[in-house]
């Protein structure tokens, strides 16, 4: 029997934080080993497990695995987590890029000057409001199903919503014109697997907070 996937990453979100959200939808448990010194970065480094020399990396299936988007289509297939055909899954591409796409804004928010985290929050605001949610808010009202593919619970329900709460702890009444993204966050949210991830004491990392920002920088040494 395989062990339980092994997460190695600083204690935040950052790029890790989409793999374990898919996890825990998927009702994986998980371990982590939390990188805190330049040393245990280094050790990764040379043991060869950091293929392009980045993190995120995950150890899962025999596999030491590196490249966000990588991890996260492999366990969304192990899982069943990444529609019934082909079709599904170029579908549920499209939309992970878009929700990708503003979760970026967010994850390098925390790394900004007060000054730039001033536009950056404009920004994310705007894109999120008259860009992507449209989107999402259009695709179910048209279709008029639970889930944004193929009826069925898939990865991009699971990243539209990890998307939709990032962008409500930077203004909470983003939803306000999206009666269909309303009702539907408070769906996925209630599924059971989602529903203990949000649960306080689960492996969900906090908003990024300065303690993060500088072990990121000093293990990385990303002074510039």
């Amino acid at each position: 029997m395989a062990g339980k996937p092994k997460l190695y990453y600083f204690n935040g979100r950052g790029r890790m934080e989409s793999i374990r959200w898919l996890l825990a939808a998927a009702g994986v448990e998980f371990e982590e080993e939390i990188l805190e010194t330049r040393e245990q970065y280094e050790k990764l480094l040379q043991d060869g497990a950091l293929l392009f020399q980045q993190l995120p990396l995950v150890e899962i299936d025999g596999m030491k695995m590196v490249q966000t988007r990588a991890i996260l289509n492999y366990i969304a297939a192990k899982y069943n987590l990444y529609g019934k055909d082909q079709k599904e899954r170029a579908i549920i591409d499209v939309y992970v890029e878009g929700t990708a796409d503003l979760m970026g804004l967010i994850v390098m928010y925390p790394f900004l000057s007060a000054k730039d985290k001033e536009k950056q929050l404009t920004v994310i605001i705007q894109k999120a409001t008259n860009r992507y949610f449209p989107v999402y808010e259009k695709i179910l009202k048209d279709h008029a199903q639970d889930f944004l593919v193929g009826n069925q619970f898939s990865w991009a329900d699971v990243h539209l919503l990890e998307a939709i709460l990032m962008v409500e702890e930077k203004k909470s009444s983003i939803l306000a014109e999206f009666p269909q993204l309303q009702a539907y966050k408070a769906r996925i949210s209630n599924i059971p697997t989602i529903k203990k991830f949000l649960e306080p004491g689960s492996q969900r990392k906090p908003v990024p907070d300065a303690k993060y920002v500088e072990t990121v920088r000093r293990v990385l040494q990303m002074y510039f």
